[in-house]
């Protein structure tokens, strides 16, 4: 657990509420932020997440409650476009370590980048652009909203190892399992607009989570048998008061009417044993009132469906020797592949390697350079774009999809209340949606049809984690042909079994998941590494060799000359071996 003692936090939020349109999205919130912490912010779509961040950073002002900042406290901002950070004229210029974190995260000779080229990257180098400009800004506490998206395995390793060694704090909003599970020393939910923390990172944040929810249910159920007990027992007490009262109305028999007082008798019982059920009562509704134990709301059941009508096995897409270039770039050469009906496939490479561009080639949107690229006519496929800023922003969700069928727009607003976008949602103009709403509008454009081939890229970008897990569920069960773009784990290691990996310039095909490629692929570099060792040493060892050998003899033998070529064809051997 992080140590507070003696060290004032960066960031103190008290009994801040914040609104939007009557909703109320930050209600008296509690949080604070200490140098050094790492912290996941997670939650459903549009239950706040970008709101807080924006209202720690100072870009939007609470309506109540106090905001206090520590002074000095530089605070950086990754927010989800990136586009607004590279419209900056400063970006390109030389800031301390800017150069050498582009490197890293394999952007080279960003010094001699143009307008233009800035403006034909793509998202993954946009946002790498965008980091390594955050972290030469030398924040005290970084934000980032969503900094996994777009991002290669480079960039995520890179990512990763930055924010354990950065000594500021960290405030992220993710919903990438694996990168939380790898930074995150504490998660806080946002749930109805209240905060929740909880020690720990994603996978056990799940655990503790679970374990709350099973205990309240256990404490509920308690309380909920006891109060069926207590209201059992005050019914039978409010029966014993009536017939109480019943009989000391009776006219009873000749005989108990002749006795004096016999009416004052039951009149005096009943009153008394009025008093008594009443005091009971009271205490018995006391007991009541204490037990107000609520019961634990469980996790909103996203719901995803996809149909298909596609045979398994026959291939669908071939690719012989396709090359595609822009201007002096080459994505990559000569390559073959093939994908078959039924196929599960990932493409798997490092931001700007092409593909996106591939999914543009098998759309037949985008022309090859060099070879052939056959895509089966009959094919029905749907196609999930990554950008979620081309819907009509200004239309609501329902309006946006264009249906005609009074079923098929019912159809609709049953998935997209499933997803989690309500009635009060639906009326609402896209442009008042977040980025992972809308990304549930683009999905639901898919659901609404029979597909054979689901081409989707970065379909996981911005969906909150309980979307994402019931999309993977769903997709798993799907029985068409899934060609993906993702850089999240543990989506990829789930559903897909084969890969077209980006690799020297080229695609292959690739017959397993994610993690056994990484695998084989880590114990081939070992192996290769071996074996570059083992060349060194020959060569160190003939060079040796051939060095004793020519001081042993005079310049002008004839053995010389070849002596002398030979030592020089041994270091170029050398130098190229690295």
């Amino acid at each position: 657990m992080f140590n507070r003692d003696n060290i004032s936090p960066y960031i103190k939020l008290h009994e801040v509420s914040l609104s939007f349109a009557e909703k109320k999205i930050l209600d008296k919130i509690n949080l604070e932020i200490y140098p050094g912490e790492k912290i996941g912010l997670v939650g459903y779509n549009g239950a706040g997440k970008t709101t807080l961040a924006k209202l720690i950073f100072g870009s939007i002002d609470a309506e109540n409650g106090s905001f206090m900042k520590k002074n000095p406290c530089k605070i950086g901002y990754l927010m989800q476009s990136t586009d607004i950070v590279l419209q900056s004229e400063n970006i390109l210029q030389d800031k301390q370590n800017f150069s050498y974190m582009t490197s890293q995260l394999g952007l080279l000779k960003t010094h001699q980048w143009n307008e233009e080229k800035l403006k034909n990257l793509s998202g993954g180098e946009k946002l790498k652009l965008s980091l390594a400009d955050l972290w030469s800004s030398t924040p005290d506490l970084l934000i980032l909203d969503e900094p996994t998206n777009h991002l290669d395995m480079k960039g995520m390793e890179w990512l990763i190892h930055e924010i354990k060694a950065f000594s500021g704090s960290v405030l992220m909003i993710s919903h990438d399992r694996h990168f939380l599970d790898q930074t995150s020393s504490k998660i806080i939910e946002i749930e109805n607009g209240k905060l929740i923390e909880y020690q720990g990172n994603y996978s056990e944040y799940k655990i503790e989570k679970q374990k709350n929810y099973e205990a309240q249910l256990h404490q509920y159920e308690v309380q909920q048998h006891k109060k069926m007990q207590i209201e059992n027992q005050m019914d039978r007490l409010k029966r014993w008061s009536i017939s109480a009262h019943i009989q000391s109305t009776k006219q009873g028999s000749a005989s108990e009417r002749r006795q004096i007082g016999y009416k004052e008798f039951h009149r005096v019982k009943a009153k008394k044993m009025d008093k008594q059920i009443k005091s009971k009562m009271k205490r018995l509704q006391q007991e009541l009132d204490k037990r107000k134990i609520e019961k634990p709301k469980e996790d909103k059941a996203v719901a995803f469906e996809f149909s298909t009508q596609g045979k398994r096995g026959k291939r669908i897409v071939e690719a012989k020797g396709i090359t595609k270039a822009f201007g002096s770039k080459t994505l990559f050469v000569e390559s073959h592949f093939y994908i078959k009906q039924g196929d599960r496939v990932a493409l798997i490479g490092e931001n700007g390697c092409g593909k996106s561009t591939l999914l543009g080639i098998i759309l037949q949107q985008q022309e090859l350079s060099r070879g052939e690229m056959w895509v089966s006519e009959s094919l029905k496929v749907a196609y999930l774009s990554q950008d979620v800023l081309d819907l009509p922003e200004n239309l609501t969700p329902i309006d946006s999809l264009s249906l005609t069928k009074i079923e098929d727009i019912q159809k609709a607003r049953t998935m997209l209340a499933h997803m989690g976008i309500d009635s009060n949602k639906l009326q609402k103009k896209i442009s008042q949606l977040s980025l992972g709403e809308r990304t549930k509008v683009k999905l639901v454009e898919l659901l609404l049809k029979d597909y054979d081939v689901l081409i989707l890229d970065e379909p996981t970008n911005h969906l909150d984690l309980p979307s994402r897990e019931q999309l993977e569920s769903t997709l798993c069960e799907y029985e068409g042909t899934l060609i993906i773009v993702s850089h999240d784990h543990y989506f990829i290691d789930k559903v897909c079994n084969q890969l077209l990996t980006f690799e020297d310039g080229k695609i292959y095909r690739v017959e397993s998941g994610l993690s056994e490629w990484k695998e084989n692929k880590m114990k081939r570099n070992v192996h290769s590494e071996s074996e570059k060792k083992e060349r060194m040493m020959i060569i160190e060892n003939k060079l040796s060799a051939i060095l004793g050998e020519l001081s042993l003899i005079d310049q002008n033998d004839e053995r010389y000359a070849a002596l002398d070529q030979e030592f020089k064809k041994l270091l170029e051997d050398k130098k190229s071996i690295g």
